[in-house]
């Protein structure tokens, strides 16, 4: 029963690992749609470096973390 327990949360800590890999222009595409399915229209989606955000919101992470893509409205 240990064994099984162990295996289950191995692949739950892979999967996030994979899912935290994502490349940021898939990830930005993705969150556009998102955006643009809801109405909006005037905003701008940003690929910078972790920690550079500034008063822009943070939407999304990519590239395992060491990017961000942040949401600023026009």
């Amino acid at each position: 029963m240990k064994k099984v327990m162990l295996a289950v949360g191995l692949l739950v800590m892979t999967g996030s690992a994979f899912a935290a890999a994502k490349p940021c222009e898939e990830l930005k595409s993705e969150i556009d749609a998102k955006i643009q399915a809801k109405g909006a229209t005037s905003y701008s989606l940003e690929i910078v470096e972790k920690g550079s955000a500034g008063d822009k919101q943070v939407v999304g992470t990519c590239e395992a973390g060491s990017k961000e893509i942040v949401y600023a409205r026009n």
